[in-house]
């Protein structure tokens, strides 16, 4: 590995935002393109570091991509119950992809919660499309729970849903 992931620094926050608005857009995983209003969420990188954890892949000063990981009860958790965290808004800049930074930012969110007291299961939702993505959860021993799919708006995608026991 020739980068490395370790808690994100307010100076990196507009780098990452970049990353993941820009990864969330060009992978067309966005309903309304570049009007959707979810891509300022995915730019404020400091909203999400004030109520989670936000890791960032770097090497030497750059931001290779970012995970937001939602600790147990978290109020940016979407997913997660009770005993649970949850993995949010992970993205890999394109030009560092095919390198195992994304499988290295999930390691490092399993890392974590296995060390948050209470925290029994991690869990995470991703889109029908990111097949990549898919293939990383299950080597690492995600397993897909299908009656958890939701909705984020009524007559909008179905996400999938996936949970790591620990």
């Amino acid at each position: 590995m020739d980068f490395r992931i370790r808690p994100a620094h307010p100076t990196e926050y507009p780098a990452l935002g970049e990353i993941t608005a820009t990864a969330y857009l060009h992978d067309g995983l966005l309903d309304f393109s570049a009007s959707d209003a979810y891509l300022e969420e995915l730019r404020d990188v400091a909203k999400r570091a004030a109520a989670a954890e936000v890791l960032a892949a770097v090497k030497d000063d750059a931001v290779l991509g970012g995970v937001t990981l939602v600790p147990s009860g978290g109020p940016m958790a979407e997913l997660a119950r009770g005993g649970e965290a949850e993995i949010r808004m992970l993205a890999v800049a394109h030009a560092a992809r095919g390198r195992g930074v994304g499988e290295a930012l999930v390691r490092a969110c399993v890392d974590r919660a296995r060390g948050v007291d209470g925290c029994e299961r991690l869990v995470l939702s991703t889109q029908r499309t990111m097949r990549a993505a898919h293939r990383v959860y299950e080597r690492l021993g995600f397993v897909r729970t299908p009656d958890r799919d939701w909705n984020p708006e009524p007559d909008d995608i179905t996400l999938l849903t996936y949970e790591l026991s620990l």
